[in-house]
């Protein structure tokens, strides 16, 4: 059986610590990629500049505010890409802002989390992700590989 493999696209290294503690608490086979910005994250999704040997993740936890390209960006290119907007995307950021939400949809993310402040509900919010998103939902199967 192949793991579950999720891209992180998150720059703050404490939520970082968080959801990796998170996703290897689970008992699921997850593989868990990090990237640290936006035009990394592309570069990751195109299999681009150093990202060659890499496998097209089954789904993102996306930040907005990121260095380089933010989330809105990112989330844009995926979802106008034909070999990558299957992909779930899950935008996961401390934003609660109504034009946020209203921009993050409008691109098509898959759902929107505001992050708590406080670790263990992090850790909850983390732990509702991998229930519904990898016990409960389907993916496609990455048959479009770049």
């Amino acid at each position: 059986m192949e793991p579950i493999h999720i891209l992180l696209v998150e720059d703050n290294e404490g939520d970082i610590l968080l959801t990796t503690e998170a996703l290897e608490n689970a008992k699921l086979y997850i593989k868990l990629s990090v990237v640290k910005d936006g035009k990394q994250a592309m570069d990751f999704l195109t299999k681009s500049d150093g990202y060659s040997h890499v496998t097209q993740p089954d789904m993102l936890l996306l930040d907005i505010n990121l260095p380089k390209r933010n989330g809105h960006q990112v989330l844009k290119f995926i979802k106008e890409n034909e070999l990558l907007k299957h992909i779930p995307v899950i935008m996961l950021t401390t934003s609660s802002s109504p034009s946020d939400i209203d921009l993050a949809y409008k691109n098509y993310v898959n759902c929107f989390i505001s992050k708590p402040i406080e670790a263990h509900s992090f850790l909850d919010v983390i732990a509702t992700i991998e229930n519904f998103w990898i016990s409960i939902v389907k993916l496609a199967e990455n048959k479009n590989s770049l």
